[in-house]
């Protein structure tokens, strides 16, 4: 048993890491939790990491694993993502060694709500006051702690996290706006429901630069789009959200997920090359793509048998 659990945990930290997708079945709520535990130890989803400026008003704020972004404004700040129930204490202290307090957090935000995105928002909400905002089909998934996620909802004594209350429901191109930070909340379905990607425009050095916080198009293992889907209309949701992420340019890009983004990487450079080491479009470009891909090959995967059989013998 053991054995097999170790298998499987292997399978999933690699699809993990590299976008692709494994044996569909459901988990059991032993390897659920294994493999919380395991991806979180070895991803360093709990780490505590130094925080860093990015550009202009941008800073990182997150754990050595996991994005978590603060937008300083001259109303307050802006909080994008919280990471693992860990990590609210984590994001408050790397606040406070910026110089800055956490009791201005005015505004909080999510690409998606599961445990490793969304974890530390209670704590932020109910500590500093932060108002909650969410795309509409999010609402529920932050306010159930994840109970009514479509996936792992049926796990959510593992996967679940303390519910926050959402204080301001968004659609599809609406706006979030602090003082001189104006952020665009675009409808990328597929991983969730209401999975957000975050685009915004920051000047800085006299240059103006377009950042996105990409969302929505990756494909979690056991996830179904065409052969007994997960959801009703989920192959669609991906097929509009990836078309929709291979529409976008930005400039600078990130991840919630750090090692997708070499942000180790990029921000060493940083050190000696300035913003110039966050400038990106490639790696945008070859992110998506490798997310279209992962998709496709999901796709051919769940077809595949009644391809055949419709060749018959």
């Amino acid at each position: 048993m053991l054995g097999g659990i170790r298998i499987l945990l292997a399978a999933l930290a690699a699809a993990l890491l590299l976008g692709q997708s494994v044996p569909s079945r459901a988990q059991t709520t032993e390897e659920n939790k294994a493999f919380l535990e395991t991806a979180s130890r070895t991803l360093r989803w709990e780490e505590p990491a130094e925080p860093v400026k990015i550009i202009g008003p941008l800073y990182f704020v997150g754990t050595k694993g996991l994005g978590a972004w603060l937008f300083t404004t001259t109303e307050g700040l802006i909080l994008l993502n919280t990471g693992m129930p860990s990590s609210g204490p984590m994001i408050e202290a790397s606040i406070r060694k910026l110089g800055f307090s956490p009791d201005d957090i005015k505004i909080l935000l999510t690409g998606h709500a599961h445990i490793d995105h969304a974890g530390g928002h209670a704590y932020i909400k109910q500590l500093f006051g932060a108002k909650v905002a969410a795309m509409d089909s999010e609402v529920q998934n932050l306010e159930s702690g994840g109970e009514s996620d479509f996936f792992y909802g049926r796990d959510v004594d593992v996967l679940g996290f303390a519910p926050a209350y959402v204080d301001r429901v968004l659609r599809d191109g609406d706006q979030v706006r602090l003082g001189d930070v104006v952020l665009t909340a675009l409808h990328t379905p597929g991983h969730t429901r209401g999975a957000t990607t975050w685009t915004t425009t920051i000047v800085d050095g006299g240059k103006a630069y377009s950042l996105a916080f990409p969302d929505g198009g990756g494909i979690n293992p056991g996830y179904r789009l065409a052969d007994r889907p997960s959801y009703p209309g989920i192959e669609a949701d991906y097929r509009n959200t990836l078309h929709r992420l291979e529409m976008l340019k930005p400039d600078i890009w990130f991840s919630s997920h750090l090692e997708k983004m070499d942000f180790d990487g990029k921000r060493e450079r940083a050190t000696t090359e300035g913003v110039s080491a966050w400038v990106d479009p490639e790696g945008y470009r070859k992110f998506v793509a490798t997310q279209r891909r992962a998709f496709e090959d999901q796709m051919d995967k769940e077809m595949a048998p009644a391809r055949k059989s419709a060749e018959g013998p």
